[in-house]
């Protein structure tokens, strides 16, 4: 007999060798939790393309960098605007989803981002540092990322990479949405041990930094994780805005939570079932 729930598509890379992590676990658990209200069938990013169609929604979660795959990916992204795929998340971000050039829009406009230059001649307005960070405008997971003194800047080349200095903050802190309201916050207390994360109970001026990057972006469907520090001043800076399959880190907040997110999940979806 006919299901009469809705059909998802759920794209993840289970194997997926993540440093110090599995992100199978948290798909497998939130799949799992998905099937109460949606008939759901798990696909490697390679397959969805393929396979989108005969579905109602297509959710992309722990499917790995896209810079692995780009050219499938890219094909995905194409065919699901052209047959207008519901996508969560949507494929508008205009932050990691598009690589890292809105660092430097940021950093032009004047947000609280780590400053970000593209340009030797701009690297005069970087701050004194004793190191700067290089990375690539198309990388994640930190692919490529490397630290250079000063004396170098000079001498590197510009061609596809991002340079900021390196600040020497308190903690990181990130902050989970779905959609455009707030979740939960994790933050790593330990500067050196960046994956070991804790809840952290954000203040109201915590929360309306977060949520500006997240207005921002625009997105009216998907999860987002913004990520930031604690500057050696006391401020907030943004370190990057994962707008495409941020890892969610549940397996860290307590059970309820973890429920409560699930539950804003769902009602997510089913939104974007009904756009």
């Amino acid at each position: 007999m006919p299901s009469a729930q809705p059909r998802v598509l759920y794209v993840t890379d289970l194997a997926y060798p993540a440093r110090g992590r599995r992100y199978c676990d948290e798909d497998i658990f939130l799949s799992s939790r998905l099937r109460e209200d949606f008939d759901v069938a798990l696909c490697h990013p390679l397959d969805a393309a393929a396979l989108m169609d005969a579905f109602d929604a297509v959710v992309v979660r722990n499917s790995g960098p896209v810079l692995h795959y780009q050219a499938a990916y890219d094909d995905f992204a194409r065919r699901a605007a052209e047959g207008g795929v519901r996508v969560y998340n949507q494929l508008t971000g205009k932050a990691d989803m598009a690589g890292k050039q809105y660092l430097l829009d940021l950093t032009a406009a004047g947000h609280p981002v780590i400053p970000t230059v593209d340009r030797p001649e701009d690297t005069g307005l970087l701050p004194a540092a004793d190191e700067y960070v290089v990375k690539p405008k198309l990388g994640a997971d930190s692919i490529g990322l490397r630290f250079v003194p000063r004396e170098e800047l000079a001498d590197l080349s510009y061609e596809g990479v991002l340079v900021q200095p390196r600040i020497r903050f308190r903690y990181e802190v990130s902050f989970y949405f779905v959609d455009d309201a707030f979740q939960y916050a994790l933050h790593a207390p330990d500067p050196d041990r960046r994956w070991e994360l804790v809840p952290y109970e954000p203040t109201a001026e915590d929360l309306a930094f977060a949520q500006r990057f997240v207005e921002w972006n625009g997105i009216e469907h998907g999860i987002q994780r913004v990520d930031a520090c604690r500057a050696p001043g006391g401020e907030l800076l943004l370190v990057e805005l994962e707008d495409l399959n941020p890892y969610l880190s549940l397996d860290l907040v307590a059970p309820q939570t973890r429920d409560a997110f699930v539950a804003a999940f769902k009602a997510a979806l089913h939104r974007l079932l009904e756009s």
